[in-house]
């Protein structure tokens, strides 16, 4: 699936990336802890998650995340997607819960990294 798909399938929008909406990814991962993200190894991963700070940014950076979406309306800062940018991970936000976010992906063919 491309970045652009999942951002079609969620309802988001791109804060960054926009130029890596051709990217393949082909599996996600839902958590709003970080300890947990540190310990998953995967190419072309999604992160799914509500946790919306710089240590996020830091942390896909440290795991290859492919783009990491923000549910439940939460704001990037400035800081947050400077750092995406210099990184390289597209972000996109939506409105929808992080259940339902990982049900539609899964409906439009992303696969469970477990």
């Amino acid at each position: 699936m491309r970045v652009g798909d999942i951002c079609t399938a969620v309802k988001g929008k791109v804060i960054c990336g926009v130029d890596k909406l051709e990217q393949d990814v082909e599996f996600a991962f839902a958590s709003d802890l970080m300890s947990d993200v540190l310990t998953v190894k995967s190419d072309n991963l999604l992160l799914i998650t509500g946790l919306a700070n710089l240590q996020t940014i830091r942390t896909a950076e440290m795991s290859d995340i492919a783009c990491i979406l923000f549910v439940r309306n939460k704001s990037v800062t400035s800081e947050m997607k400077q750092l995406a940018e210099e990184s390289g991970i597209p972000l996109i936000t939506c409105s929808i819960t992080m259940f339902k976010a990982a049900g539609e992906l899964y409906k439009a063919g992303l696969k469970p990294l477990f």
